[in-house]
């Protein structure tokens, strides 16, 4: 692939990824790359490119004869990401605290600052902020390939969030961020794998990821009640 051609699929798909983790493109939604191409004044051949991106990131699934679609994560799969996503932020948090560039608490204060002017506003900015914050740290560890995937578990839980969550604490995210700060710059990364651990089990429980789906016998005992009154 040429060097524009490929400067051309990244920022298409930045730009999808962006409207998946902000909820613009919603779970299930389908991507025809002949819309996306025309919205976007690029080739099918480029979009497809973006679409294979984004689905190794396990942000869109391929589906024989119908295209890609927007992924929908079962409750199951979502279980296993937060509990990979778990062991990959201790070890980041291991590392940070044995390690942290010069400049590392100067860019982890400047993104609280950022989350701070959102604070208070549920919605997708806060999600990706929040999102964005875990990837930074990670980022300074300094090595890529844990960068890489603690990014794609980070987004896939954004994609997550937005099927599954009801609510989004910015408020719980902001202060959490700011002691696990506290905690690594103290050296004490028993506190602060606690302080994230409570904190992504806090993100899942907002997820519901336990909950089963109303049975038939669930949804119509109200209405049974109805008729023996």
């Amino acid at each position: 692939m040429s060097e524009n051609k490929n400067t051309l699929t990244s920022a298409v798909h930045d730009l999808l990824r962006r409207a998946i983790i902000e909820q613009a493109l919603k779970p299930g939604m389908r991507l025809p790359e002949d819309t996306v191409g025309e919205q976007f004044g690029v080739s099918r051949t480029i979009v497809r490119h973006a679409l294979v991106r984004l689905e190794n990131e396990g942000l869109v699934i391929t589906r024989r004869n119908r295209g890609a679609f927007v992924a929908e994560p079962s409750r199951e799969e979502a279980k296993q990401i937060f509990e990979v996503r778990k062991c990959l932020e201790n070890e980041v948090i291991r590392m940070l605290c044995l390690r942290m560039p010069e400049n590392g608490y100067d860019r982890l204060q400047a993104h609280v600052r950022q989350e701070e002017t959102v604070r208070g506003k549920d919605g997708p900015v806060s999600i990706r902020l929040a999102g964005e914050f875990h990837v930074l740290l990670a980022e300074l560890t300094g090595n890529h390939v844990l960068v890489r995937y603690v990014s794609e578990v980070v987004l896939r839980c954004s994609l997550i969030m937005s099927m599954y969550a009801r609510s989004h604490s910015s408020d719980c995210a902001v202060d959490e961020h700011s002691q696990i700060i506290d905690a690594i710059r103290a050296g004490d990364a028993p506190r602060a794998m606690s302080i994230m651990d409570h904190h992504l089990g806090a993100v899942a429980g907002r997820a519901e990821l336990s909950a089963q789906e109303d049975s038939i016998q669930s949804i119509l005992s109200h209405y049974g009640k109805e008729l023996a009154q």
